[in-house]
């Protein structure tokens, strides 16, 4: 494997992305950060730099263990990174506050009635 490979290749390889036209707008719009700064796609990423990664659904703090240009198997692709402590307790406690969280609208079915309206301005949802 070579020494260094584009950031947004990297991050489709190690499947932070489902693509890399996603990996690519992700690091466009500053979801991606390079030892703390702002980066373009093409930035060459090599083993020991940090990424601060947040592609929409979970924040992910990661130190580059390998660099990869072809995508492989979700455990080859494991091998990639390795994720901060600081990192993990975060997901863990925005998990544990997800599994309390009921969306409102789950309850209801169609249009809310009068009722239904009474209790969600009762609730203060």
């Amino acid at each position: 494997m070579t020494d260094s490979v584009r950031v947004d290749k990297w991050l489709w390889a190690a499947r932070f992305f489902k693509t890399r036209t996603m990996a690519t707008d992700a690091v466009d719009s500053g979801k991606v950060r390079l030892n703390g700064e702002r980066i373009k796609p093409a930035r060459g990423v090599k083993a020991g730099d940090r990424l601060d990664i947040d592609n929409g659904s979970t924040e992910w703090e990661v130190i580059v263990a390998d660099v990869a240009e072809k995508r492989g198997s979700a455990t080859v692709a494991q091998t990639l990174y390795q994720e901060t402590e600081e990192s993990v307790a975060r997901r863990e406690t925005t998990a544990e506050q997800r599994k309390y969280f009921r969306e409102p609208s789950a309850m209801l079915k169609g249009r809310p009635t009068k009722r239904d309206r009474r209790l969600i301005d009762k609730t203060g949802s």
